[in-house]
């Protein structure tokens, strides 16, 4: 019999309450006698094996004296009924640990993000979202690949219209030369880019040119990186993949892709030279 890894929310709570209640010096029995429970409870919650509900959670984190941001992230984040919204009426076509991702990307305030062959999901135009899904051989219709194409608008009304969100995208150089669908798709996803690239909103865009050469995400396809405000060392990766991919919340996985983020971004153009590219692209 095959035994799944607990889902990566249940993780980083259970890890961050272990941190907290290590930081005090308390006991798994410590722990327990403010829940009224055995210990054995306590460990599987910290573990990740078993949820927390949201009153025991509230409880532990006011013993812990956990500060008011990280309490907003963690009720979320241990919400068992997934209240962030959006993308409940798509669970169908988001396989995996792409799912996990997109529940806690909604919870995020701080989103970096590397795609090397396709337009970032967050800027990607509905036909653009459509021609992909047609390529997808996971979706076996066209009920299921609008509806995939659907959860990718869904989900960029739910991200980029957050207050205090800090987004940055890399693109590869590549996405921007892949024909995805018709021509005119591909020329109203590229306008759409070079629109947003001239936005001096929330997003910054950078474009990895193909002189860049060799760089640290070069066996990598896509990754993403989320942070939470007043939440410290709580955060996550996604490496992209058939069936969902692959979500890693360790900090010395943070800590390298943070560092190969930041290379990326080093390596490419500026958001201005960006920008300029894009446009020519676009032929505006």
């Amino acid at each position: 019999m095959t035994v799944s890894a607990p889902p990566v929310r249940r993780r980083l709570v259970g890890k961050t309450l272990r941190r907290h209640r290590e930081a005090l010096g308390w006991t798994l029995n410590d722990a327990a006698r403010v829940l009224e429970c055995d210990r054995s409870k306590v460990s599987r919650i910290e573990t990740g094996e078993r949820g927390i509900r949201i009153k025991e959670l509230r409880e532990l984190m006011e013993e812990y004296g956990v500060a008011d941001e990280q309490r907003t992230v963690l009720t979320l984040l241990a919400d068992r009924r997934g209240a962030f919204g959006w993308h409940r009426d798509y669970a169908g076509v988001l396989p995996g640990a792409w799912r996990d991702y997109l529940i806690m990307e909604t919870a995020a305030t701080k989103i970096r993000g590397y795609d090397a062959q396709r337009v970032p999901g967050l800027l990607q135009t509905p036909g653009y979202a459509r021609a992909l899904a047609a390529a997808d051989p996971s979706l076996h219709d066209d009920v299921a690949r609008d509806c995939a194409a659907e959860a990718i608008v869904a989900r960029q009304q739910a991200i980029l219209n957050k207050p205090g969100l800090e987004l940055h995208l890399v693109i590869g150089e590549a996405a921007l030369h892949q024909q995805v669908g018709s021509p005119e798709v591909m020329q109203q996803q590229l306008a759409m880019l070079a629109q947003a690239a001239n936005d001096s909103g929330a997003i910054t865009m950078q474009v990895l040119p193909f002189e860049a050469g060799a760089h640290a995400a070069a066996g990598d396809g896509s990754l993403a990186l989320l942070q939470f405000d007043g939440a410290l060392g709580l955060g996550l990766v996604h490496l992209g993949g058939i069936g969902g991919g692959v979500c890693l919340e360790g900090q010395d996985d943070l800590n390298a892709y943070a560092a190969a983020f930041d290379q990326l971004r080093a390596f490419a153009l500026s958001p201005a030279q960006s920008a300029l590219l894009l446009r020519g692209l676009a032929g505006c």
